[in-house]
């Protein structure tokens, strides 16, 4: 008997590892250029992310750090003065998928992704973002891109460089998630 309850325990582990997909070498990028000005752009390439494909249930944290500007200076400032990334190490998601099914999954599927993100130490909710979805054998792509404002979180643009620094940042995301 006890061996039957070991097996049973171990089967279903298995069955509920088995609808999990995880990265953590997810791309995140973010441009918040302003025309005639040097771009002002990062790219972080270690982000983790999962999807529990039974629930659409969706979750990303990236290390702060961890965005790399073609300027040194630029990812000092953004570090230290903007993000203020040793106060404010991480950022996260958490959400989900609207109607999200493994099953449903074709080469240009759309699913909108709804919930909170949280940055600088305030969350915003994200409501009806479109992600494009792609199964390939035991991975799932997913790429997308949103707008937010940098007020949303509180991030003050000094005024000596307010004509240089876009107020409407685009985040971009790419990720190949792999099933566990």
């Amino acid at each position: 008997m006890k061996h039957l309850i070991y097996l049973l325990a171990f089967f279903s582990l298995n069955l509920v590892a088995q609808s999990k997909y995880i990265t953590k070498t997810g791309v995140v990028n973010f441009e918040a250029s302003v025309a005639s000005f040097e771009e002002v752009k990062a790219m972080n390439q270690s982000v983790t992310a999962i999807i529990e494909t039974k629930s659409g249930a969706f979750a990303a944290l990236v290390l702060v750090k961890g965005f790399r500007f073609k300027n040194a200076l630029m990812e000092e400032h953004f570090n230290e003065n903007y993000a203020e990334s040793d106060q404010f190490p991480k950022a996260t998601f958490k959400g989900n998928l609207e109607d999200f099914s493994i099953d449903k999954l074709s080469a240009t599927s759309i699913f909108k992704m709804n919930g909170s993100l949280t940055f600088h130490g305030k969350t915003k909710k994200l409501e009806s973002i479109p992600l494009k979805l792609s199964r390939e054998g035991d991975f799932i792509n997913v790429s997308g891109s949103f707008l937010l404002n940098t007020s949303d979180f509180d991030i003050k643009i000094p005024k000596v460089v307010k004509d240089k620094v876009s107020e409407t940042v685009e985040v971009s995301l790419n990720f190949k998630l792999k099933k566990t």
